[in-house]
């Protein structure tokens, strides 16, 4: 028997990979002869980088980049095993986690040391480029990774406009003479897993602003400075992409991408199940498990499980479910593609003891359930 290990981590409790390896064993107790293969799965989020760059045995590389204050510091980023791609979070140079809790304020903040890994990146003669944009402490709309790449943005006296939040505002001009010419031989890719548009009550200031240290009145500025920018890139570019889905993402760096990068935005589970080819893997599978912290309705719209459910009805593998907390009825997991789901919660323990067994948690779950699949041959 050929089964597929490809898990999301639990979070607070399990890597990816760890998860894996706990899977793995849960298998060999039940059925000591299975074949397995494991492939940890992130959705585009925390963790994406790192998976992706290890399933291409590929490299971690440092870059001296600028945080959202503009403070010099280390950030990290994977380049894959042939070279060619590189894969970037953006929360490595931009990310919320960054900053002191009294130092977050979107107004003050900006993205330029994304911009910066991006140049580091095809200094280093990448062809593609995968960015995740997860965790921003910014609401620039990319401004600031534009300004890294060489875009100008002017005032009315066609004076220089400093990247930032509250900058969005003043912005009456964008050019693009000084832009380096090596991006356009780039192709970008953006994980991109939320859709809010970029302003609006369900755009990026109203949703996301508070989160990054945003009050009222400021939630209203970042707003109207997002309006300004989607206006003024509108008539630089040509085209308006303001009610796209994801370009509210951090903070409008979707809108960002798409203006100054001409970047796609997919799925991040997508890119991740495209870059570790596991629909090879599931074609033979005679089962798939994956699992994840926790199952709920957001679960079935655009995550690891979700992913994984289509590409197995497609080929008829069944797959297998295990995590801490389920939350989906029967008929949903059936309606999703589930074949078997099941919470590694055996007994009544608080979440301390849950995140300090998870390990073995989940091994005992996956010990059941290939039992029940497979008892026949037992």
């Amino acid at each position: 028997m050929y089964i597929l290990v490809a898990p999301d981590k639990f979070r607070g409790s399990l890597e990816a990979s760890e998860v894996c390896q706990s899977i793995a064993e849960g298998i060999k107790l039940a059925y000591p002869d299975a074949e397995i293969a494991t492939i940890p799965l992130a959705d585009g989020g925390e963790g994406t980088t790192r998976i992706l760059t290890e399933q291409s045995k590929g490299k971690f590389v440092t870059a001296i980049v600028h945080d959202p204050l503009g403070r010099y510091i280390e950030a990290e980023y994977g380049l894959s095993g042939d070279g060619k791609t590189a894969f970037i979070e953006m929360a490595a140079a931009s990310g919320l986690g960054l900053l002191k809790p009294w130092e977050q304020n979107p107004l003050l903040t900006n993205t330029i040391g994304t911009g910066e890994l991006i140049l580091h990146a095809i200094d280093a003669g990448v062809k593609e480029i995968i960015l995740g944009i997860g965790g921003s402490a910014t609401t620039d709309a990319g401004m600031g990774m534009a300004f890294a790449l060489g875009y100008e943005f002017l005032g009315e006296d066609m004076e220089a406009i400093i990247p930032s939040g509250e900058n969005l505002t003043h912005i009456k001009f964008i050019r693009t003479e000084k832009v380096s010419q090596k991006l356009k031989a780039i192709r970008f890719v953006v994980a991109c897993d939320v859709t809010n548009p970029l302003y609006g009550e369900s755009g990026a200031a109203f949703v996301y602003g508070p989160q990054k240290g945003a009050t009222k009145t400021m939630v209203s500025q970042l707003d109207n400075g997002l309006k300004n920018i989607a206006r003024v890139a509108a008539e630089t570019f040509g085209y308006d992409i303001c009610e796209k889905p994801g370009t509210g993402a951090a903070g409008g760096l979707g809108a960002g991408a798409i203006w100054f990068l001409n970047a796609e935005l997919l799925q991040g589970v997508s890119i991740v199940m495209d870059q570790t080819n596991i629909e090879n893997h599931i074609k033979k599978a005679d089962l798939v498990i994956t699992g994840e912290g926790k199952v709920d309705e957001q679960t079935l719209n655009g995550k690891v499980v979700k992913g994984l459910a289509g590409l197995c009805q497609k080929h008829s593998v069944p797959l297998a479910v295990v995590c801490g907390t389920l939350m989906i009825t029967s008929n949903e997991a059936k309606q999703a593609g589930i074949t078997y789901a099941v919470s590694v919660l055996n007994r009544p323990m608080t979440l301390q003891q849950a995140e300090n067994e998870a390990y073995s948690l989940v091994q005992d779950a996956t010990f059941q359930l290939v039992r029940l699949f497979f008892h026949k041959g037992q």
